[in-house]
């Protein structure tokens, strides 16, 4: 029989105590968590941003601030305000508890530490936790195609093209389309009409794990790809093109599904620009195959295109 690690859990123990912290991170190593210690609410909130714990232990008299402030902090931020929290405190007073969950906090802890008491409060808290994280993540992925939607592709474009940007890297975007899909729908049938998006997904998502194929919506797509040169993005986006054409359908055997495609990368934009302009670009670069004749991959600037052979 093989033994299955269990997997390591993250937690963010922010206390001045040197001495509670060692404590702490050594009675929960034995239950597979990682302590994450910051010694101050400046520095706690600071690692939250960068660490991204699953849960986050406050104790309410920090050397900066007192834990309620840091809770606060921890709130208003975006980047961290989904953490869950669980305040910790000497005082038992029904007001400290109120005014902590008023601010945000998950839960409440007494201290000095019963430490089943804390296990079993962590382990719900890590289990609520990964419960959000799996909802939040299937809101954001398109029911068909199981490819990530819209809305995801916003946010993580608007990342990677941020990230991009801050070290210097290349980062290109494939905009696709299935051609005259409202033809194949008609003609063969929306069920039919649902297999060919799936398998048109399939190749999209089939690339580099750094790639990030999404559904931009209806029968359009994108391909995010960092660290990316147009000219690599180009063949990505024409290898696909050339997949699709190629795939043979059970059944409707005298149809061969097409593609179009737009390519655009950063480095055809101003260091000022934003990823919008990014999308712009590539959309643009899409239009052009499609009044091309379609079944073409086209790149932007200066709109070179390939046709097909």
């Amino acid at each position: 029989m093989n033994n299955v690690t269990p997997k390591t859990r993250r937690l963010l123990y922010i206390d001045s105590s040197e001495f509670m912290q060692r404590l702490v991170r050594e009675r929960l190593a034995e239950d597979h968590i990682e302590v994450l210690s910051a010694f101050s609410g400046a520095e706690g909130v600071s690692m939250a941003r960068l660490q991204q714990p699953e849960v986050i232990l406050i104790d309410s008299e920090l050397t900066d601030m007192e834990g309620m402030e840091c809770l606060t902090e921890l709130k208003k931020d975006s980047e961290t305000s989904e953490i869950l929290v669980i305040y910790s405190s000497t005082s038992d007073e029904p007001y400290e508890r109120v005014r902590g969950f008023d601010l945000g906090a998950h839960d409440f802890v007494l201290r000095p530490f019963e430490f089943n008491e804390l296990r079993a409060r962590l382990t719900g808290a890590f289990r609520l936790q990964h419960l959000v994280q799996m909802l939040s993540q299937r809101a954001q992925l398109d029911g068909l195609t199981g490819l990530w939607n819209r809305a995801y592709f916003n946010t993580r474009l608007a990342a990677e093209y941020a990230e991009a940007r801050r070290h210097h890297r290349t980062i290109s975007l494939i905009m696709a389309d299935v051609d005259k899909f409202k033809s194949i729908n008609d003609r063969y049938g929306h069920p039919f009409g649902d297999t060919v998006l799936i398998q048109f997904a399939a190749l999209l998502s089939g690339g580099r794990a750094s790639d990030v194929a999404c559904r931009y919506g209806g029968e359009e797509f994108a391909v995010i790809l960092p660290g990316t040169s147009i000219d690599e993005a180009h063949e990505v986006a024409e290898r696909i093109r050339l997949g699709l054409a190629a795939l043979c359908w059970t059944k409707q055997h005298d149809l061969v599904a097409t593609s179009s495609f737009g390519v655009a990368s950063s480095d055809s934009l101003a260091q000022s620009g934003v990823w919008g302009e990014l999308v712009e670009c590539a959309d643009a670069a899409l239009y052009a195959a499609k009044g091309r004749g379609r079944n073409q991959v086209v790149s932007a600037p200066g709109l070179s295109f390939r046709q097909a052979s």
